[in-house]
């Protein structure tokens, strides 16, 4: 038998590429496999988007939650619509600081914003739904004080079962405080989510009074209400007050809150115009140190 001396050449070739192939795809393997962290972060994001009810013209009433802790803080502006439109940029701007620093919630709470309770209202003034910018506000201000009503020129807070007449008033003015408690979907809406969630507190964003209003019904004022007052008023600077005695007020929801012994409290801004955020963010933060110590 000859040899030939090609056979252990060929061989070795087929040696050496069988061995480079593996060695490839090893190393492909390795670059393409998912690193897998050795520890994961929780991580605090908003937990849930929900759209809470429909107004009368059939826009979104949407609430925004954060957090998973037992006490639960509820945030709501926009009551009074566009005649008020610089609470619902107040509640937007309150959305964004719980978005971009998740730390800022203590861990025993839950918080829900509802930034515009009456878009009808808003849509008047600004011409859009949902998010807009002060340039979009309008400056007439007859268009502005129709705002303040919902579409079927409702009073929104008149229209809670608290000492509730089918009439009430507005500084001077006679209003409409609809036909029933809770004629309105956007009233209901609010019901609904207090019913379903039972928070533990609900703060009102209006404007313009400059002050931090408690809250009552026929049983007086409850004494979690004169705290969380008095904490956001030391805290951002708004005088606190205990009763709203200018005019006769019925059918306001804060009232009807007492009446099912949920406290709440309105901050009234001091003016139609800025959010004021930094004294509420002071405010804020006072009830978030108030409510962590009394886990």
């Amino acid at each position: 038998m000859r040899f030939s001396p090609t056979k252990p050449i060929v061989i070795i070739v087929l040696t050496l590429v069988a061995l480079g192939i593996g060695v490839f795809a090893f190393v492909g393997s390795r670059k393409t496999a998912p690193e897998i962290p050795l520890v994961v972060e929780p991580v605090k994001r908003n937990q849930k988007h929900a759209v809470i009810g429909h107004s009368v013209e059939g826009r979104d009433i949407e609430s925004y939650t954060y957090g998973n802790g037992a006490t639960h803080l509820a945030f709501i502006g926009g009551v009074h619509g566009g005649y008020e439109w610089n609470s619902v940029l107040l509640a937007y701007r309150f959305i964004d600081f719980l978005e971009e620093n998740p730390d800022a919630l203590p861990d025993n709470l839950t918080v829900t914003v509802i930034p515009s309770a009456n878009p009808d209202g808003v849509y008047r003034v600004v011409g859009k739904s949902g998010r807009f910018a002060v340039t979009d506000v309008a400056t007439d201000q007859q268009t502005l004080a129709s705002g303040r009503f919902n579409a079927n020129e409702v009073d929104l807070n008149r229209n809670f079962d608290c000492k509730w007449k089918p009439e009430s008033t507005w500084k001077t003015k006679v209003v409409s405080a609809g036909s029933a408690p809770f004629s309105e979907p956007e009233t209901k809406a609010l019901r609904d989510f207090v019913s379903e969630y039972h928070p533990d507190a609900v703060i009102f964003w209006h404007s313009q009074a400059n002050a931090v209003y408690a809250s009552e019904c026929r049983e007086g004022i409850l004494p979690k209400t004169l705290a969380i007052m008095n904490a956001y008023s030391e805290a951002s600077g708004y005088s606190a007050v205990k009763s709203f005695d200018s005019y006769e007020i019925t059918g306001d929801a804060e009232g009807w809150l007492a009446s099912i012994g949920v406290p709440a409290i309105t901050v009234e801004l001091k003016t139609h115009d800025t959010i004021e955020w930094e004294r509420n963010l002071a405010g804020i933060t006072a009830l978030f140190g108030y409510y962590e110590r009394e886990r």
